[in-house]
């Protein structure tokens, strides 16, 4: 699906901000996490090419979905090392687009993508817009509830903060009391601080204050000029992007969470993509692409459909 004139719009702001935080570097964006390639280039190593259509797996689709050969895609981009533009401003990489593009390869079908913001994608698929998302959604009960996962890494929580930042962990969420804290708009980081916000009154402190940002680029800035403490995001995101910035550092994880493709609740798409991430596993596709990105410590036994949510720390 051809992307909107405002998707090519935020792609070119989102590289410019890119390039703003130091995050990645417009003219050679990407990761140097992964064995054999150089700092601040792209891994451009090809781990979709290769794969196989298997047919076990493709039978498991709908037979309209067999017959038509296409899927609706949504995908959040922004936040390296699962999805983000290339210098040209148009390509797409990173794990999520590699996850993605290798799953169709072993189901027979075309992905038709489509870029989308992160907080508008999970809407968008319970009024069917798209068949299915990506965007490193953590399987949560409460998204559950309404979206059906089908899991593909684990991930989850963590923090970063300015090299010169006094803060050295955080076990708790009150540990963050007194700050303020940068997140992404419409994550599970959001609704965590703000579910945890009135604690710090309760044990006599003054409250953490939540600073949202739609784009990932800004979460950044606001970071390294100082407006925020301390970043709460993704592990492998925050991982990746202190290694392409000065001055930042990883604090620690927080907590872990599956993440998965997501699909409306009851979606007939979920067992045959399940099968197709299994799949992947077994002719080891799965783990180059892993190893393609550096986040082998993502890696999941097998594929479930809507799992239960991966249980933190509790509250002190």
């Amino acid at each position: 699906m051809p992307r909107s004139r405002h998707s090519v719009l935020f792609a070119l702001i989102t590289v410019a901000a890119l390039a703003l935080t130091g995050c990645a570097d417009p003219a050679e964006p990407g990761a140097a996490t992964t064995k054999g390639e150089a700092k601040g280039k792209t891994p451009t190593t090809d781990v979709v090419s290769s794969v196989k259509k298997d047919e076990a797996a493709a039978k498991l689709l709908p037979e309209e979905v067999r017959k038509a050969g296409t899927l609706r895609i949504a995908a959040a981009t922004g936040s390296p090392p699962g999805a983000f533009y290339e210098k040209d401003g148009t390509t797409l990489s990173g794990a999520d687009i590699d996850f993605a593009d290798a799953v169709a390869k072993v189901l027979g079908v075309e992905l038709k993508r489509e870029v989308a913001s992160f907080e508008a994608i999970l809407p968008a698929l319970g009024s069917g817009k798209y068949d299915l998302g990506t965007g490193n959604f953590g399987v949560t009960d409460e998204r559950r509830r309404t979206i059906d996962f089908v899991t593909y890494i684990n991930d989850g929580q963590g923090f970063a903060v300015r090299e010169d930042s006094e803060l050295k962990e955080v076990t708790d969420l009150t540990d963050l009391c007194g700050l303020n804290v940068s997140t992404g708009a419409g994550t599970t980081f959001e609704v965590a601080l703000q579910e945890n916000l009135p604690r710090c009154a309760e044990k006599g402190e003054k409250p953490y204050e939540v600073k949202t940002y739609a784009d990932p680029a800004a979460v950044w800035l606001s970071l390294k000029q100082g407006r925020t403490d301390v970043n709460m995001s993704t592990i492998n995101g925050l991982r990746y992007a202190v290694t392409q910035q000065e001055g930042l550092r990883f604090l620690n994880e927080y907590k872990r969470l599956d993440v998965g493709f997501a699909f409306k609740k009851g979606s007939p798409l979920t067992p045959a993509f399940q099968a197709a991430v299994n799949q992947l596993k077994k002719d080891g596709t799965y783990d180059r692409i892993l190893e393609k990105w550096g986040t082998t410590e993502s890696a999941i036994e097998k594929s479930r459909i809507s799992p239960p949510e991966l249980k933190g720390p509790e509250p002190k």
